[in-house]
């Protein structure tokens, strides 16, 4: 027994001496130092280029912001037309040609990094001396154009409104065709350069339309006048025989009398357009017998009620005298010499009237307009 146990205990030494190590896991392959070195290098130049990139975009951007902000090469103030539905790139070509600015491609990149490229307008602008790019963008993208007018008087025909607006410099593009007379709004329209002339006619038309639709929905209830055809008539006719304001809703109360009377108007502008037509009588050319005597349709000497149209584009003033005209008993009016005229309720203190002013007439110290062709409506 005790030789079992020494021999199981020399077998459990044995065995606890013959114990199994683990095998150490396989080293990976080691690169070369040759290999370690071409990727250092590569992103060494990678990370240098990148740096350099940066930097000279940096130096760019700076430069580039200097020259933007710096001041410009004007040295007197000038002018530029920007064309309608020009680009960026034209404008910018087109503003170093004309010594705006100094550079085209610094102008054009400056715009279009700052957001606006869309937002330049087209127009006529004036640029002060030194103005600098983001001078001269910020006046383009305000829209801050020069404008000019077109002035277009009371009483003056579509005839010569057409041929003012035709003989506008500033404007552009061809005529249309001639409106109905009476129907530009006379007024002072303020237009930027290139403007098409049909679009300045198209807005004293709408603006026409709608003063006249205001005031006549707003007009006396008992004129005499059938529709606004003949609103516009009367009105031309009055705006033709007087220039002054206050004088107005007194004429226009004489015609309103006249046509309630059915009496005939007998005022002079109308046989004048009747011969002369939207072009009006020749300066200097004097109103003859036979002007008066002339057989057409505007002639209201001969015809009565109202001509088939009106003589002249009425303004505001005249349109309002009209709807509203002054309540008299005057159915008579001379002129008296100053600019002004005289009103009379009978033919006999008419009469009396003209003749105080062809007593006048006949002073030369006097200087009476023998052209004036707004002056009467009598008693024929």
């Amino acid at each position: 027994m005790n030789d079992h146990y020494a021999e199981g205990g020399q077998g459990s030494r044995g065995y606890r001496g013959r114990q199994f190590k683990p095998s150490p896991a396989p080293e990976p392959p080691k690169r070369s130092r040759h290999s370690r070195n071409q990727l250092v290098i590569f992103l060494n130049l990678c990370l240098s280029a990148a740096l350099f990139v940066l930097l000279a975009a940096g130096a760019l951007l700076y430069w580039g912001k200097s020259e933007f902000d710096r001041p410009g090469p004007l040295t007197k103030e000038a002018t530029y037309v920007v064309p309608r539905s020009t680009g960026v790139s034209a404008i910018a070509s087109g503003l170093e040609t004309d010594g705006i600015i100094s550079d085209a491609d610094v102008f054009e990149y400056g715009v279009r990094l700052s957001g606006t490229g869309g937002q330049l307008k087209a127009g006529e602008y004036a640029f002060a001396p030194g103005a600098s790019m983001r001078d001269v963008m910020e006046k383009l993208k305000s829209g801050e154009s020069i404008m000019h007018a077109v002035t277009i008087p009371e009483g003056w025909t579509v005839n010569r409104a057409y041929e003012r607006i035709e003989n506008s410099d500033f404007l552009t593009g061809e005529m249309p065709g001639e409106v109905p007379e009476g129907t530009l709004k006379p007024d002072t329209y303020l237009v930027q350069r290139g403007t098409p002339r049909k679009e300045v006619v198209r807005r004293m038309k709408t603006a026409q339309d709608q003063l006249v639709k205001e005031i006549w929905d707003k007009r006396d209830p008992d004129l005499p006048i059938k529709d606004i055809g003949q609103f516009i008539t009367l009105a031309s006719i009055v705006e033709r025989e007087t220039g002054v304001d206050g004088e107005r809703p007194h004429v226009a109360s004489v015609f309103v009398n006249r046509l309630k009377k059915g009496m005939r108007l007998d005022s002079d502008p109308t046989f004048l357009y009747g011969v002369y037509g939207g072009a009006g009588k020749p300066s200097g050319q004097p109103v003859t017998q036979s002007d008066k005597d002339s057989d057409t349709p505007y002639n209201t000497y001969k015809v009565k009620g109202l001509p088939p149209g009106p003589i002249a584009n009425p303004g505001k003033a005249a349109l309002e005298a009209v709807a509203h005209p002054m309540q008299t008993d005057d159915l008579y009016f001379v002129a008296d010499g100053t600019g002004g005229h005289v009103f009379a309720a009978s033919l006999k203190e008419h009469n009396a009237n003209v003749a105080k002013y062809r007593a006048l007439e006949r002073q030369p110290a006097a200087g009476q307009d023998a052209d004036k062709d707004a002056g009467t409506a009598d008693g024929g």
